[in-house]
């Protein structure tokens, strides 16, 4: 018993001192100019690992520090806005809706049963921000650009960003924007979200969502819609075709998840994971993803064609030959993609000079 009180004692001076220290990391952020996840976790990367504590225990403490401060930030000189989102009651409209009413922004929302007050709903928007199913994304946007006044600023969430882009464009003369959450609805404040940012026209108009967007510690990838998409089909289509597959396979050989749990690897765990949170998810959300375009189809038979050759290889013992493909890919690897692999010191755009160069980097909406 003595040596309980002993240990709790000094575990309290501990949380003390560990207390006192958050306390002055927080004053310092508010202080300070935001920096990203990446470019924290490089910077102590060294002290971390002589430590031994793992990168995922100071990323926590990172985050939580942001999460802290975000509601007291995001106020600061805000100028309220009349904003309607054409799909509101969706998930992902859902989000955004609650994440923009949190800081004061005056959030309407527009189902398909709501069509006869579209002309109040959105012709008295200053924002609105069309959050619906792929393959009605086109159609709404032309219902609802009737309603729009040449200052109204027009943008998307989905998941394909060419031609709902170039439907704005063309039957809007306002703001265009296309913007793609690179996450799911299930996130609970946008700290640490990338979104990626597709130009339209009249981009000013949106300078203020940007900034806010990045006042809740969100990351801006600025490209343009066809990069966009062709960057998608990898990222995207050809992911979920993977953990579809495999979560599908898995389920069908009615393997013990939970047993297999218990001798997992990390990077099983986390695939795991993965799998589970993709099929978590409403089956339109994957499904659209995966058709959402023929390149994304093609890409994904081609895909398929590579699962099969590769399978053969393994059916004939072809040691040989399954060693001679995995030293290729070994050396794109090694010459493409390890420099990329380094710590990241990316920071969050959130203006879009003309001379940033354009990265690539969607999530759909429900």
């Amino acid at each position: 018993m003595p040596l309980k009180s002993s240990y709790s004692d000094q575990l309290k001076k501990t949380d003390q001192s560990l207390i006192a220290l958050l306390s002055d990391r927080l004053s310092l952020l508010a202080a300070s100019e935001f920096l990203s996840l990446d470019e924290q976790l490089a910077s102590v990367a060294p002290l971390l690992a002589e430590a031994g504590i793992p990168e995922s225990v100071w990323a926590s403490v990172i985050n939580s520090c942001y999460a802290t401060l975000i509601p007291k930030c995001a106020t600061n000189h805000l100028s309220l806005r009349q904003i309607t989102i054409i799909g509101g009651r969706g998930r992902m409209g859902r989000l955004f809706k609650e994440q923009l009413q949190q800081i004061g922004h005056n959030v309407s929302v527009l189902e398909h049963e709501d069509w006869e007050y579209a002309d109040k709903l959105l012709s008295q928007a200053e924002l609105v921000l069309v959050s619906v199913p792929l393959e009605y994304t086109v159609d709404v946007i032309k219902r609802a650009a009737k309603y729009l006044t040449p200052n109204t600023a027009l943008c998307d969430i989905t998941s394909v960003n060419t031609q709902p882009t170039q439907a704005m464009l063309e039957h809007h003369s306002g703001p265009v924007m296309g913007l793609h959450p690179m996450f799911g609805p299930n996130i609970k404040s946008f700290l640490g979200q990338k979104v990626v940012v597709c130009p339209g026209r009249n981009d000013d108009s949106f300078q203020w969502l940007l900034d806010f967007l990045k006042s809740q510690g969100g990351e801006l990838i600025v490209c343009t819609p066809e990069e966009h998409d062709q960057m998608m089909v990898i990222i995207q289509a050809t992911q979920h075709f993977c953990r579809f597959s495999l979560g599908i396979f898995l389920a069908q050989t009615r393997v013990d998840i939970e047993q297999s749990l218990t001798m997992s690897t990390p990077n099983y765990r986390q695939e795991i994971d993965i799998v589970k949170r993709l099929f978590s998810q409403n089956p339109h959300l994957c499904v659209d993803i995966m058709l959402a375009t023929e390149e994304r189809c093609d890409a994904i038979k081609s895909l398929a064609k590579t699962y099969s050759r590769l399978a053969k290889l393994v059916l004939r013992k072809d040691r040989d030959a399954l060693i001679q493909e995995f030293e290729n890919t070994q050396s794109f690897f090694e010459d493409k993609i390890n420099p990329l692999l380094q710590p990241l010191k990316t920071t969050a755009k959130t203006s879009l000079q003309p001379d940033f160069k354009p990265q690539m980097h969607k999530n759909i909406s429900i």
